[in-house]
Parts: structure tokens; sequence; C-alpha cells
């Protein structure tokens, strides 16, 4: 008897047994973790019934941080229960995809297996080896975690932008599909046999959000309409939309937010603009894969940063958010207590890392990955590039943030800092370390081996 009740044959799931039941699909769920808005859904369930599979990767388990596990678990179990209300639930097994997909297509005589296609280094390569293994089964890509996919939109000469405003011009020109009307309770859901998921990590310190499609949906449904461009640069009052988690996972896709705004509205059309950065860099990793480990400007590898112990001990100054300088380690801390930081903060404690501690940037952005619970590698790696002045921007050179004065202006009475280093209001002497390093000298420096750099054709 098959899931739906109807009496087919011994097996969990018949391909075609003497009624005449079509071979079913694979749904393999990956940045895609809902339901709704699904195209990948909608084609799969076009052609009958779905088993919805998790792929517990562990190259892209091993190296998550416990944050980011925590959270994915925590995700997976909200579309579990989600996809339980309508079937079987959700089928987790767990190793090298090219191994799992094939075995369960051959375990439940599946027609196909229907993914969002992910245009990231590992996720291209990986699919492509899925793809082969699979053989005459057909790996069908529809959608992706993006309103625009990757190599959609090109420049004039039929290749990829390396600057965002033209880029944002193109894209917001090309514009996107309306979100896709799924419905997960008209599906044929199938199940097979599950592997449990993993224990979550321990991360009883750290204030997770609330995670699945659910709660995505209500997080933006909440903060829709907030003045952005009055309030996104601060930190002190917690304004931002929060949904990069969400984006992230896929919990909520970017196109059904843009549906939700109108670009005709300035803070609507600013919050758009956020979302064209988002895109952007996954065009940029897509096109310059390398990037996502090596400098997208390499004439810049040859700046000098710190190594050995003296690089140790800064990063950890920095990590700890003890450097004395209370909106970096405010963000520091914030990062630690709730895997998530301010974007502004986040552009204050990179710069300050690479252009005061000179500390290489790639130390900073591995960190970030480490613990960020909307660790997205297009956006982390460049963004960490694009601070360090190797990245996609065209003179960023001189760009380095003075974090008191950062902190004076977007932080102007001292609630951010106060929440997080809650020691500076305490008077016992020693309580909260000195600056580490003398800003003044380190703009200085940095700004010298710059420009020494580029004297000598850097």
């Amino acid at each position: 008897t098959s899931v739906t009740g109807v009496q087919t044959c011994a097996l969990p799931i018949c391909p075609v047994c003497q009624h005449g039941r079509v071979s079913p699909s694979i749904l393999w769920f990956r940045r895609d973790l809902r339901l709704g808005d699904h195209p990948a859904l909608l084609a799969a369930a076009a052609e009958g019934p779905v088993l919805p599979l998790f792929v517990i990767d562990p190259a892209l388990w091993g190296p998550s941080g416990d944050v980011r596990r925590a959270f994915l678990l925590r995700t997976l179990r909200a579309l579990d229960a989600s996809l339980r209300e309508h079937g079987p639930g959700l089928v987790v097994r767990s190793g090298r995809p090219e191994s799992v997909v094939p075995a369960l297509v051959a375990e439940v005589g599946a027609q196909a297996v229907h993914v969002s296609a992910d245009f990231g280094p590992y996720g291209a390569a990986r699919d492509a080896r899925v793809a082969d293994a699979l053989g005459s089964v057909p790996l069908v890509p529809t959608g992706s975690p993006y309103a625009v996919a990757p190599g959609r939109v090109l420049t004039g000469d039929g290749g990829p932008y390396k600057v965002f405003t033209p880029f944002h011009k193109a894209w917001a020109n090309h514009g996107w599909r309306a979100p896709a009307e799924s419905d997960p309770a008209a599906v044929d859901w199938l199940g097979a046999p599950s592997e449990e998921l993993p224990d979550e990590p321990d991360v009883s310190g750290v204030d997770l959000p609330e995670a699945g499609e659910a709660a995505a949906r209500a997080r933006w449904e909440a903060w829709r309409g907030t003045p952005y461009d009055d309030v996104r640069d601060r930190p002190d009052l917690d304004a931002t939309s929060r949904l990069s988690p969400d984006l992230r996972w896929g919990t909520l896709h970017p196109r059904t937010i843009l549906a939700g705004l109108d670009a005709r509205r300035h803070h609507d059309a600013v919050f758009r603009k956020e979302l064209a950065w988002r895109e952007f860099y996954a065009h940029v990793l897509h096109a310059w894969p390398d990037s996502a480990r090596e400098y997208f400007k390499p004439e810049l590898q040859g700046l000098p940063y710190v190594t050995g112990r003296e690089r140790d001990r800064r990063l950890a100054a920095w990590t700890e958010g003890r450097t004395g300088f209370p909106i970096v380690d405010a963000g520091m801390r914030q990062l630690l207590a709730e895997g998530w930081m301010h974007n502004r903060v986040r552009m204050i404690v990179a710069s300050f890392l690479v252009k005061d501690l000179h500390v290489e940037w790639t130390h900073g952005a591995r960190h970030f990955m480490r613990h960020l619970v909307d660790g997205d590698l297009a956006s982390n790696q460049h963004n960490w590039q694009w601070v360090a002045g190797c990245g996609t921007d065209a003179a960023p050179y001189f760009r380095i943030f003075n974090p008191t004065t950062q902190g004076r202006k977007f932080d102007p009475d001292g609630a951010y800092v106060r929440r997080w280093i809650p020691e500076l209001t305490d008077p016992t002497p020693g309580e909260y370390p000195e600056p580490i390093v003398d800003h003044a000298e380190q703009r200085a420096a940095t700004l010298e081996a710059y420009q020494l750099l580029r004297r000598h054709g850097g």
C-alpha cells in the first residue's frame, strides 16, 4: 500500500504497478527549504508523485560552524513538519550526493530528480557529478535562489558585469517573474526510509531567530513598510529586516519580497537595491568562481599584512571583541551572541581588521562564515574583498572607516555599544581594554602601503 492508501505492490514506492501508477520524481532540497513559491516543486509535481529529499553532504556539513548547523537543522525540522501536514515528511540521507541521489533513484524507481539550480562553485560542480552519476535519469534544474539567475544579465559585449551600478540598472530592466503559485496540499507526496537528523549542536548561548518558512514570512510581513533608508545604518535601532538567514536558506525567495516592493517609493527602492547587491555578488562569483578564495584583483596580493604570533594576537582580540574600540567590539560580541551582525557594523569591523590591524581579509571572511547564521559565500567573500580594496570596487584603497566617528554617527546615544559592552558602564578600572592600536597611525600606514604598491605596478 502506498502512502496515499492506494493498493499497489510490496515495494515502499512502486514505479509502475498493476494499477498503472506513474513513477515518482525526487525533489532534492538544498537552498530552497520552503514549499511556497517553489518552481522546482511545481515542475516535479507536474510529472506525478513527489518524494522530498535532503542530503547531508559532508563537504558542506563539515566546514559549517555550530550556529549554521543548528539553524539549518531547525529549518529542516520546520520543513519536515510542513511536509507532514500533507504526506510522510522529509526523507533525509547523508553522504556524497553523487552516491546518495542515484541510490535513492534506483531504490524508488524515480523518473527524474528536480532541483533549484545552484550557481556556486561547489554546487555547480556537485550537480555536474550527480547528473553524470544519474545516467539516463535527468537532473532537472528549475528556478534558483535568485530573482535573476547568475549569467542571465550580461554587458553589451556579452560578458559579466564587474561593476555594481551598471549591473543594477540592467538587473532592474531585466525584471523577474512573479512568485510561483505552488500548492503543497495539491501534491501527491511520497515517502521512503529516512535517517534521523543529526543532534543539534549546543548553541545555548546564541539567540537564534525562529527558523522555517512560516517564521520567514512573518518576519517579512512584520517588517515591510519600515522606512528603511532612515534606519538601515543604525544598529542601535535594530530596524533592519533580519531576512538574510531566510534568503540564505531559501525559506523566503527574493522574488516574494520583490513582489511586495514598489520601486516608485523611495524606501522600497533602497531596499530593492540591497537585494540587487546580493544578486550582483552571486553573478560575480558565478563568472569568476576562483574569487571565492582568491583575490578578485590579484595585483593587491602584495599588500603587507602581519603574520605569525602578532597576527594571532590581533585576530584573537578582534574575534573576542577586546580591541578597545567600542563599536568594533560590540559588533564582534553580537556576532558571537546572535550569529548575526548589523550590516553597517560588519563594514566597520571588517575595515578595522584589514586596515587598522593589518590582518589579511581571508582570516576575517573565514571567521564570519563560521559564525554567521546567514553566511553566504558570494556575499561574504565579496563584501570582504570590497572592504579590503581587492574586490569589484573601482578605487577603494582610500576607504578606511574611522571606528570612533562611525560609532558616534550611527550609534549616537551609545545604546548599541552599551548593550554588548556592559563593562563600559562599570567604574572598575581595567575592566575594558585600552585601544589595541592608534587609528590615525594605522590609517596612514595603510594608505602609504597602497600608494607604494600602486607606484610599483601593483
